[in-house]
């Protein structure tokens, strides 16, 4: 029986670091993340790019959404081993943004905020669910 003094030289531990790596070096893995960077941001300015600041709730929680977006789906390329399960933190904040003009107390509904807030988050969600893949997805290697 071996033992392992420290669980960073674990060997499953390594090999799934190393499956990590190799899944954020990959083009798609970083596409991703620059869109999602990018819908972050523009989640974030929605309502003054679309033309309902007006609405303060809505505009307060797009702001802080798109934010939070951001801060989930940036971390992944830099640090996606210890960041991965936060992907479906971004799924869930592309969730929320879809229906948010119509749970939020008030009149938030007008044309503007739920065509941006819909398209927005369906794109939030897909890259969401994109990155989310992007970590189950498990090669396996043939030794010869």
């Amino acid at each position: 029986m071996t033992t392992h003094p420290n669980i960073e030289h674990h060997p499953d531990l390594a090999e799934m670091r190393t499956r990590f790596e190799r899944v954020t070096t990959t083009p798609a893995a970083q596409a991703v993340e620059a869109m999602a960077l990018v819908t972050g941001l523009y989640l974030a300015a929605s309502p003054w790019i679309a033309g309902f600041s007006v609405l303060g709730p809505l505009a307060v929680n797009n702001l802080i959404a798109g934010l939070a977006f951001c801060l989930c789906m940036g971390g992944l390329g830099s640090a996606y081993e210890r960041t991965h399960a936060m992907a479906w933190t971004a799924v869930a904040i592309g969730a929320w943004t879809i229906v948010a003009p119509w749970v939020m107390a008030g009149e938030m509904d007008t044309t503007r905020s739920v065509v941006s807030n819909v398209i927005t988050g369906a794109v939030a969600l897909c890259l969401g669910l994109a990155m989310v893949a992007m970590g189950g997805d498990r090669q396996t290697t043939t030794r010869t």
